[in-house]
C-alpha cells in the first residue's frame, strides 16, 4: 500500500509555529514525523512514498491555489491512500487536513483521511460527515501509539475496499 502523507510545517520538520508561512512543497520518500507512524504502516504492508507539506498560515491565505496544486500533485504521485495529519490539537493544521482530505476525496479517486484530536471540535463537526477523521490525542497526550495503529488499520481497510462502518464507530469522530 503506497501512502502519501500531508504535513504542516511542524510535522514536516520545516520549523515551528513561526514558520507557518512556508509555501507548498514536497519530497519523495520520508520526512519529518514519518518515523513515528512507519512501524505501524509496516504492520499493514504500507510504505510512505512521498510527503507534501504546507505552512498552515500559508494554506489559509492561499487555500484555493494550494488545494488545486495538492490535488494535482497527489494525482501525479498516485498513492493508494493519503493521510492528512496527524494534526493533534493544532487548529490550523487540523483545518488544512480536513479541507485537503475533502478536496482530494471530491477531485480524485484516491481516498484521503484526516487525523486530529477532539480539541478541534468545530472542524470535526463541520467535516466528519464528508471525511473519515481518525481520533487521536492532543500533542503529548496518552494513546498516541493506539491512534497511529488505528490510522494504519483504517488505511488498509480502505485500500482493500473492505467495509469500514463498524471500525469507524470506534476510531473516528
Amino acid at each position: 500500500m503506497k501512502v502519501l502523507m500531508i504535513f504542516d510545517q511542524i510535522q514536516a520538520g520545516m520549523g515551528s509555529k513561526e514558520k507557518s508561512d512556508i509555501p507548498l512543497g514536497g519530497k519523495k520518500g520520508e520526512i519529518g514525523s514519518v518515523p513515528m507512524i512507519k512501524p505501524h504502516l509496516q504492520e499493514v504492508d504500507g510504505e510512505v512514498i512521498a510527503c507534501l507539506y504546507c505552512g498552515d498560515k500559508y494554506f489559509k491565505e492561499n487555500e484555493d491555489e494550494v488545494s488545486k496544486k495538492m490535488v494535482s500533485m497527489v494525482k501525479k504521485l498516485n498513492p493508494d491512500i493519503v493521510i492528512c495529519g496527524p494534526a493533534y490539537n493544532y487548529k490550523g493544521y487540523a483545518y488544512m487536513s480536513a479541507r485537503l482530505a475533502k478536496k482530494l476525496n471530491e477531485n480524485t479517486d484516491i481516498p484521503a483521511l484526516a487525523v486530529m484530536s477532539e480539541e478541534n471540535e468545530d472542524i470535526i463537526l463541520k467535516y466528519k460527515n464528508s471525511v473519515n477523521i481518525v481520533k487521536m490525542p492532543k500533542k503529548s497526550g496518552i494513546g498516541l501509539k493506539k491512534a497511529l495503529n488505528n490510522i494504519c488499520i483504517l488505511a488498509e481497510k480502505i485500500f482493500n475496499k473492505e467495509d469500514i462502518e463498524e471500525l469507524k464507530k470506534n476510531i473516528c469522530y
